[in-house]
């Protein structure tokens, strides 16, 4: 899941993550950072998230990397195909 909270051109963009049993670690990669993968923070709900500040207007590509090997999607998020015969998530701010 993906929220947003915008303050003039920057928006901060929580990614949560709530992953199934066996899930050890989440990153979040996207377009803003060319890919690099970023932790995200367990919490006690066993859900990941990582707040990031992003620029108001663009439309950013991303994915969560699982136990870093799986490549997930955000439901909440379109999907555009990657050209790795997969798909990214598409957050439009």
């Amino acid at each position: 899941m993906v929220t947003t909270k915008q303050n003039g051109q920057k928006v901060w963009v929580t990614f949560t993550y709530e992953p199934s049993a066996g899930v050890e670690s989440v990153d979040v990669c996207g377009a803003w950072n060319e890919w690099v993968p970023e932790a995200m923070k367990p919490k006690k709900s066993g859900e990941f998230s990582i707040t990031k500040i992003l620029k108001a207007g663009e439309n950013y590509e991303f994915g969560y990397k699982i136990n870093n090997t799986l490549w997930a999607t955000d439901e909440s998020c379109s999907l555009v195909p990657s050209p790795f015969l997969s798909h990214n998530s598409l957050l439009a701010l």
